[in-house]
């Protein structure tokens, strides 16, 4: 049986959408235009970042990455911004040095985040520490990476940044 004209395009329309569906997979740059249909000119930016739990793409904290990327991109903007991390409960050994990290992780490679939170302090993020965490595992001030406050309690001082204007982002 001979295939009918409206297969033979079916197929050839399939087989075009697979080859330029992998040749823009395969070339990123190629990527079509998109239509922007709201577009956002902050004025100013008040963030906080509730770093209560653990979120991964692979090894890299969502979160960190997108405080580091949200400081780059005010900072080039021009706008008046602060970004703060309120690290608390199972996140907060992110900010121990290398000594109480090894300990509190029962590993010898020290804090595979501590030059990723070195530089959001560098460049202007409010990196916190909740003092009920710290209690709760026994750290001190002493055990946390240089820059890093510590707060009173990280629910409350959420609410307090929150009434400062912060929004909160959940990563």
């Amino acid at each position: 049986m001979k295939p009918s004209r409206h297969s033979i395009a079916l197929v050839l329309s399939v087989l075009a959408a697979l080859v330029s569906h992998v040749t823009l997979a395969a070339t990123p740059d190629a990527a079509p235009e998109i239509r922007i249909d709201v577009p956002v000119d902050l004025k100013h930016a008040k963030v906080v970042f509730n770093m209560d739990h653990l979120a991964f793409s692979g090894d890299t904290p969502i979160g960190i990455k997108t405080m580091a990327v949200m400081a780059e991109r005010f900072k080039k903007s021009g706008i008046e911004w602060s970004v703060a991390g309120v690290f608390q409960g199972v996140a907060g050994y992110m900010l121990l040095n290398d000594d109480a990290y090894n300990q509190a992780r029962k590993i010898k490679t020290g804090n595979p985040y501590k030059a990723e939170i070195e530089q959001l302090i560098r460049d202007g993020v409010i990196v916190e520490e909740c003092g009920v965490t710290m209690r709760g595992n026994r750290w001190t001030n002493a055990n946390l990476l240089p820059g890093v406050k510590v707060n009173t309690g990280a629910n409350f001082r959420l609410v307090d940044l929150m009434q400062q204007g912060y929004v909160m982002l959940q990563p």
